[in-house]
């Protein structure tokens, strides 16, 4: 698979340096950009980027999963879950573990952090596993 589709829907196995080059970085600054259009076309959107005494501040801007979001967040959101996820289980094809190993993110504290040690910062493996030959 080539373009728009292999974007969507990796197959095989997905190198680290991939994975943040081609998903983490692309779908955050989406987000940002989409959030940032919300709160200048639609000011009654929530995350509001303001230092006024009633409005969100960092915390709530960086909160994972907001209260409201305006309509380009929202389309944003949903456009990119599918790239995301599949991201994460090429990427953890690539360190030999299934897919199951996304049940780590529904254990509050260690689970995130075990998903973000295991396909952020260990590396790829360079020999053959279950899943297919190492990425090139």
């Amino acid at each position: 698979m080539t373009g728009v589709r292999a974007w969507f829907v990796p197959t095989g196995r997905l190198r680290r340096s991939d994975w943040w080059l081609r998903y983490v970085l692309p779908i955050a600054l989406l987000g940002l950009v989409a959030s940032a259009l919300d709160a200048s076309l639609w000011p009654t959107a929530w995350p509001r980027f303001s230092s006024q005494p009633d409005t969100a501040d960092l915390a709530d801007v960086l909160f994972v999963f907001p209260d409201q979001g305006g309509p380009l967040t929202s389309l944003v959101a949903l456009v990119s879950v599918v790239p995301s996820i599949a991201a994460m289980v090429t990427r953890l094809h690539d360190r030999d573990h299934s897919a199951w190993w996304l049940l780590w993110g529904l254990l509050p504290g260690i689970g995130w952090l075990v998903l973000f040690v295991t396909l952020g910062l260990v590396g790829t493996q360079y020999r053959l596993n279950r899943y297919g030959p190492p990425p090139r």
